[in-house]
């Protein structure tokens, strides 16, 4: 049967294949990510200082003024408001599942919180966006953090940055 190995090459490729749908979806909103499971944004974070602590992502409105604003503001104003935590596994892919609302346009952060103790701490503790260059010491724009999302699961990198000194923030690897 020729048919059989062809299959047989087929499923070895098909899992080798390396990326965030490949490696295990972390995070409450899991199933979100997964095959019809609805509009959500996968976020596979690289650059991690180190494997300590736990990741959180949150999901904000796409609009300056309500980017990083404070979440009781936010949903007690009917906006659009989540958070996702999750442990960070000792090796491999990190892949974060945050659910949408209904598709649309939105604005994520990736913070690494080192110390576990749920407030930022600027010293050590890593924050990271879907737009691409270093974050420096300037509130970022919400340019940087956008991500369109239409019925199924929006995929990106984030790459984490931490505290480089009087430069400010700005990824630890290279990779």
């Amino acid at each position: 049967m020729k048919l059989l190995p062809t299959a047989a090459a087929l499923l070895l490729f098909a899992t080798s294949v390396p990326g965030p749908a490949h490696a295990q979806v972390l995070g409450s909103d899991a199933a979100a990510c997964s095959p019809g499971g609805g509009p959500a944004i996968l976020i596979e974070a690289v650059g991690l200082k180190d494997r300590k602590g736990r990741m959180k992502l949150e999901l904000y409105p796409a609009n300056e003024t309500d980017f990083l604003e404070d979440d009781d503001k936010l949903i007690a104003a009917g906006k659009t408001f989540r958070r996702v935590w999750t442990g960070i596994p000792a090796a491999g892919p990190v892949a974060i599942c945050i659910r949408v609302p209904r598709p649309g346009r939105y604005a994520v952060l990736a913070t690494h919180d080192r110390d576990g103790k749920n407030k930022f701490n600027f010293f050590s503790d890593g924050a990271g966006f879907p737009g691409d260059g270093k974050l420096g010491m300037s509130r970022p724009k919400v340019d940087r953090a956008i991500v369109e999302v239409g019925t199924g699961t929006a995929e990106r990198v984030v790459r984490m940055q931490y505290l480089r000194g009087l430069g400010g923030f700005a990824p630890i690897k290279d990779d």
